[in-house]
């Protein structure tokens, strides 16, 4: 019996041994990987490349290492980080041009227009921005359109469909099942709620998605045609009959230049930059070639703080949360290097409380130095709360932005426990001790109370507009009912001061701080890699791994908007809909 457990023992002590050898091996490489992919110089010829193995992140804090994904590849790089690049490529002599090399490739909305006028800027140079693509998405093609030459693959096609949003409706599925959802809102446009108690999109909503869909489409299919010189009617023909699926008709209409193999491809590349074919080919990424760009060095600063997901309440990181980012709010107003702020704010709300107290925090940071606010693809609800402390605001055209409006959402069971025997009495000392139930549903005097708070948040809500924007509550509350805008729209209808991308943004915020020269700060600094792969490992990361990975990314974001808890969390400023370029 004693060798019995001494062989156990064994087992398990060589056991613990390898796994902790095996992380050890893990994190040295990945470390190593890292300084290894940071450093170096450009070599001659070299063309800058941007393909499948390069993410792009919104702000450093968005990018979520995990011990999961093994399976990723390459690394990630911040839209401004990628922008930076092709302004430094383009007076870079090593650099004779870009490849885009566009299969897997995906961006928000806000971050494609960028991009691309980026690419736009960098042709003024001389330099050549070639594609090249197998099967080619809507947001990928919006990119690669630019290039001087596109080619795609003899197999392969372009996703060239025009937009849609498709909403989700479970008030039927509630009601068979005998699920009760109390509904509390203000603004016919607040459209958050409409899947719980609507089974069609109300007239509303769908006048507010068609306009924002058609301010997008219409914004980003003429700058299409316009680069491929191709009639605007031609092009509505090509896309509502979806040509572009089949190869040979990219060529008979003019969405590519020639169908070629990627070898092929890598050909023209040596004969553009003047080598022979049997040379090799000297390609280097965007992370790489940020590595060799020499950082910023001026003491007198403008930080950027990102503010990037949902809002919530409490500590957190995989998004916007009160605690942790009124922290940062901290950290940019004690420091004394930093002369200017400038808050990038991609977030389609949350929690009304939250967004209260972030805001708060940042009028407490403007009164001591100047605060732009720049929009990326979300500035929703309480997104576009946040900014209220702005001395100025530039938000993106395609920005999705407004949806000035407050909602609660209460969920129980009442029904379904009646159906299979299941009841509860309730004794309480006061006529609304018992406010909600899982089993009774929330009182009258709760949702009169409910009622009451929304309205009194949303009053709050519009106070602040009015008093950034000048405007009345009359003209706020005309535009406002949770109604989402393009930014298009907002910079119209005044609820932004300018339309610009994070640069304009930056060059703003420098000039009201009298800055000629200044380097940038970023808020959140990059987490740590330790404490992404370690603090990964919770139940929640877990279970939405494999829930995304059985059901599909899509079939998962209806079940999150069916099963989200936030949404019962008290009064939100929160915005419904993720619309893709895609």
């Amino acid at each position: 019996m004693k060798s019995f457990f001494k062989y156990v023992l064994a087992n398990i002590v060589a056991f613990v041994i390898l796994v902790a050898i095996f992380i050890g091996g893990f994190i040295f490489f990945a470390i190593m990987g890292a300084f290894m992919d940071s450093s170096g110089s450009v070599k001659k010829n070299s063309i800058l490349t941007l393909d499948l193995k390069t993410k792009i992140i919104e702000s450093p804090s968005d990018e979520q290492f995990s011990i999961f994904d093994f399976k990723q590849e390459g690394k990630t790089i911040t839209s401004l980080d990628l922008q930076k690049s092709i302004i430094n490529a383009k007076t870079d002599n090593n650099i004779k041009g870009i490849s885009l090399e566009l299969d897997d490739f995906s961006a928000g909305n806000t971050q494609l227009e960028s991009i691309r006028q980026a690419l736009v800027d960098f042709k003024k140079s001389g330099k050549f921005v070639y594609a090249y693509g197998n099967n080619v998405s809507q947001a990928a093609y919006y990119i690669g359109s630019v290039a001087d030459q596109f080619y795609l693959n003899p197999t392969g096609g372009i996703e060239l469909k025009g937009l849609s949003a498709e909403v989700a409706f479970f008030k039927d599925f509630a009601d068979k099942y005998g699920i009760n959802i109390q509904v509390i809102r203000h603004g016919k446009f607040k459209a958050a709620v409409e899947p719980f108690m609507l089974n069609k999109i109300s007239p509303e909503n769908e006048e507010q998605l068609f306009t924002l869909l058609n301010d997008v489409w219409s914004r980003n299919s003429s700058q299409i045609a316009q680069s491929r010189k191709i009639n605007p009617a031609e092009f509505k023909t090509i896309t509502d009959s979806l040509y572009s699926f089949i190869p040979e008709n990219n060529i008979k209409y003019k969405l590519a230049d020639k169908l070629i193999q990627k070898s092929e491809y890598d050909n023209i590349l040596r004969q553009k930059i003047g080598i022979k074919k049997e040379d090799k080919l000297s390609k280097i990424s965007f992370p790489k070639y940020l590595g060799t760009i020499d950082p910023d060095s001026e003491d007198d600063k403008v930080a950027v703080l990102y503010a990037s997901g949902e809002i919530n309440s409490g500590k957190g990181t995989n998004g916007i949360y009160s605690e942790t980012f009124i922290k940062e709010i901290k950290k940019v107003k004690e420091d004394k290097k930093v002369k200017a702020v400038v808050l990038r704010i991609n977030s389609p709300g949350g929690s009304a409380n939250a967004s209260d107290e972030i805001l708060f925090e940042l009028e407490q940071l403007k009164k001591e130095k100047p605060l732009v606010v720049s929009f990326g693809d979300y500035a929703a609800s309480g997104g576009y709360y946040i900014a209220m402390a702005a001395d100025k605001i530039y938000s993106e055209p395609n920005t999705i932005t407004g949806s000035i409006g407050v909602f609660g959402l209460m969920t129980y069971y009442k029904d379904i426990a009646n159906k299979n025997g299941i009841r509860s009495d309730v004794v309480q000392t006061n006529s609304n001790s018992n406010m909600y139930s899982a089993l009774q549903g929330p009182t009258s005097g709760t949702l009169n109370m409910m009622q009451k708070s929304v309205e009194g948040t949303y009053k709050r809500f519009v106070h602040f507009v009015m008093t950034n924007r000048k405007k009345s509550f009359e003209q706020i509350d005309a535009i406002g009912g949770g109604r989402v805008w393009s930014g298009t729209r907002a910079k119209e209808l005044g609820l932004v001061d300018e339309l610009g991308g994070i640069n304009q943004a930056i060059a703003d915020a420098a000039k009201r701080a009298k800055l000629s020269k200044y380097s940038l700060k970023t808020y959140p600094a990059k987490s740590n890699p330790f404490e992404e792969m370690f603090g990964s490992l919770d139940e929640e990361e877990i279970s939405e791994k494999m829930l995304k990975s059985k059901l599909g990314e899509s079939n998962y974001k209806i079940f999150q908007q069916l099963t989200d808890t936030k949404l019962q969390n008290g009064v939100m400023m929160r915005m419904p809909y993720i619309l893709e370029v895609k």
